[in-house]
């Protein structure tokens, strides 16, 4: 964070210094949630948990070197004490912000988010220096902790935003105020919170709206429900997508014989030829998300396909392909899944195929609502008909539908298994999975899948 004295965060933030013998000191380190993660300089919010009080903490963030902490009562350490912490610190990011003059690039979606955020982080990188939410801390506290850790020398300030219902994002909009909006697709993710699927494009097109007339809002022209989303800005509109009237568009799209998308880019400007690095087709749109960003901010087509060519994973469990020394494939790709990412993995897996066994240890896919049981089943059928080799539903009731869509779809349902929990789906593969398979690790982040990837690889250190 930029250099602010306790006294500027307390006026800043409406706080009352507490126990400070000197005010003028500057925080200088982090903001952190976490008092493990504490540096010297740095600056203690605590948040008061369902089951952990971050208040209780607040002696071992001192002695570990901060200058105060951001709290709601005296603690007897230097404190700055607010009304409430989470509004302090998104007052705090806004106000830092604006003194930065960073732009600011958000972006939402259903599907893709953390991915395309990755991929937008990377290629800006090669256009000047740029901050971004790490992994998918997304909501209203990892954001604005995300815009604290821009400094004088940030130009860029790439930020992932999640919402749960109506008004979520106009929140985080008006703490980090956008210049370009990037909506990538309104899917099934969170239906059952939302109620359906015109109540989330209403909640993802906050962003568009939020947008100033001199800023720019990029729509997935293959969408429907966001190409929609032009009628609700006054910011000037890019479309990306395949759509031949898209503004940065894909031609000629393949797989290698990795299962790595490669295709022609096309911007205003020019075009020239992609290969990721990344597995899987689906990643062709979040690709031309980035591009389109990267065009709008002034870089060329070759020095954004050269920058898109050479990104890499930078989330953990999404799409992580490692290979065995026995030559088993494994793709982690755990940390969550709904109906629109479940599909785009099982594709996936279909492409990396090339004749091998493949598997899908498929878990729970969370938050579905009344859509639950035909998604589930749905995705037990697409597996059928991509020829999976064989089908391990792990878990309860979801799991049932997605092995009861497998048997329904045909024959080839007999080759699919339920199993009660990871362990039990661990212990299948090790006894039945042979050099060569490819085996596909996906469902909601609660399901804990991570696990029968991490066990299926441990001590191995291959990856590709």
């Amino acid at each position: 964070m930029i250099a602010l004295s306790l006294a500027e965060i307390a006026t800043i933030t409406g706080g009352q210094p507490h126990d400070i013998p000197d005010t003028g000191r500057e925080v200088t380190g982090s903001v952190v949630i976490d008092s493990r993660k504490v540096e010297p300089g740095g600056l203690f919010a605590a948040f008061a948990g369902e089951h952990v009080d971050g208040h209780d903490y607040a002696d071992k963030a001192i002695a570990s070197g901060a200058a105060a902490v951001l709290a709601t009562r005296p603690l007897g350490v230097p404190a700055i004490v607010v009304d409430d912490v989470q509004t302090a610190l998104g007052t705090l990011a806004r106000t830092v912000v604006q003194r930065l003059g960073t732009e600011v690039v958000a972006l939402t979606g259903s599907a893709g988010k953390t991915s395309t955020k990755d991929l937008i982080a990377q290629v800006l990188q090669h256009h000047a220096p740029t901050v971004w939410t790490p992994g998918s801390l997304n909501n209203e506290i990892g954001l604005p902790l995300t815009a604290l850790t821009a400094d004088t020398t940030t130009r860029h300030l790439v930020l992932e935003m999640g919402a749960r219902g109506i008004g979520h994002i106009r929140y985080l909009t008006g703490l980090t105020p956008p210049k370009i909006g990037l909506v990538l697709n309104v899917g099934t993710a969170h239906i059952g919170e939302f109620g359906g699927r015109e109540q989330i494009a209403q909640a993802k097109g906050e962003l568009v709206e939020a947008l100033p007339a001199d800023g720019t809002a990029i729509l997935n022209a293959d969408d429907p429900l966001v190409r929609a989303m032009s009628s609700r800005t006054k910011a000037k509109v890019l479309f990306f997508g395949e759509a031949d009237d898209a503004d940065v568009r894909a031609e000629n799209v393949r797989l290698t014989d990795q299962g790595q998308p490669a295709f022609t880019l096309h911007t205003p400007t020019g075009c020239s030829e992609v290969t990721l690095r990344l597995y899987g087709e689906h990643h062709v749109s979040n690709a031309l998300a980035a591009a389109a960003v990267a065009h709008d901010l002034g870089m060329s087509a070759d020095e954004i396909a050269t920058a898109l060519s050479g990104a890499g994973n930078l989330s953990r469990w999404r799409m992580e392909v490692t290979e065995r020394a026995d030559g088993v494939t494994v793709v982690n790709d755990a940390y969550n899944a709904n109906p629109e990412s479940m599909r785009a993995a099982l594709r996936a897996l279909a492409a990396m195929a090339k004749g091998r066994r493949t598997w899908a240890v498929l878990g729970k896919m969370a938050e579905l609502g009344d859509e639950a049981l035909p998604e589930h089943d749905a995705v037990g059928r697409l597996a059928v008909r991509l020829n999976v080799s064989k089908l391990v539903a792990v878990g309860d009731r979801e799991a049932s539908w997605l092995q009861l869509g497998a048997y329904n779809e045909g024959s080839w349902g007999e080759e699919s298994v339920h199993v009660s929990d990871a362990q039990a789906a661990v212990d299948l593969l090790r006894s039945e999975l042979r050099p060569g398979d490819v085996v596909l690790v996906k469902a909601s982040r609660s399901v804990g899948l991570e696990q029968v990837a991490l066990a299926l690889l441990e001590g191995e250190v291959s990856g590709r």
